[in-house]
């Protein structure tokens, strides 16, 4: 097992900072050394440290770091590689990733609507000029984004959810959503009942997230008391 990655403090604390709405079971489970640090999908265990900075422990702390973008759709991937708030690889992710871009250019990619419920709630000041997600329903390698007052999104179907039990996922096309209804179940909806949806499974998401994140952070530490 490798020595535990450490990451510039701002980061860290960007990912404690989703903690309680995210799920990263790390923030409740020491490390050997009892510190403080969080367990990051494709990183590892990631711990704190401790330098304070200006705006801890106000809602600036909570907010993305990223400059205005003018032009969130070009280079996407590239410019918004992980999701904020889970850590998660957007690309891995592509057929149930989100993307926001606020009134004042800052722009937040996600991977998924879970996690789009949270920045939507961290930016309450901010107002959502547009909002994207993939289309599930398209064949490209990379599936394509589209407007989500343009998009049917299926819920609760048995399609596998990003961050939830309950999945929410986008068409572009009505059609294709009623033509995955009849094989996958669930029910059709517009984009604000989508994150509704989001919103009333938070509780109960987080804690599975937590409790499968715990479990690997325990499986992690077994490992390398083995070694």
């Amino acid at each position: 097992m490798s020595k535990e990655k450490k990451l510039d403090r701002r980061q860290v604390m960007k990912m404690l900072a989703a903690t309680g709405i995210a799920g990263f079971s790390g923030f409740s489970f020491a490390s050997p050394n009892k510190s403080i640090g969080a367990m990051v999908p494709g990183v590892g265990w990631v711990t704190a440290s401790n330098e304070k900075c200006e705006h801890d422990g106000t809602p600036l702390q909570f907010m993305p770091k990223n400059p205005p973008d003018e032009t969130p759709l070009e280079n996407e991937l590239e410019k918004y590689p992980s999701c904020p708030y889970c850590g998660m690889n957007r690309t891995k992710w592509h057929h149930s990733r989100h993307l926001v871009q606020y009134d004042d250019g800052l722009v937040d990619g996600t991977c998924s609507i879970h996690c789009l419920a949270i920045s939507l709630s961290l930016n309450l000041d901010r107002g959502p000029k547009v909002i994207y997600a993939a289309d599930f329903a398209a064949s490209a390698e990379i599936k394509p984004l589209v407007e989500v007052e343009k998009a049917t999104y299926l819920i609760g179907s048995k399609l596998p959810g990003t961050m939830t039990a309950k999945s929410k996922m986008a068409f572009a096309s009505e059609d294709a959503a009623k033509t995955a209804q009849a094989s996958e179940g669930g029910d059709l909806a517009g984009f604000d009942e989508a994150l509704t949806a989001a919103y009333l499974g938070m509780a109960t998401d987080t804690k599975g997230i937590r409790a499968r994140r715990l479990e690997r952070r325990k499986k992690m530490m077994e490992m390398k008391n083995k070694g």
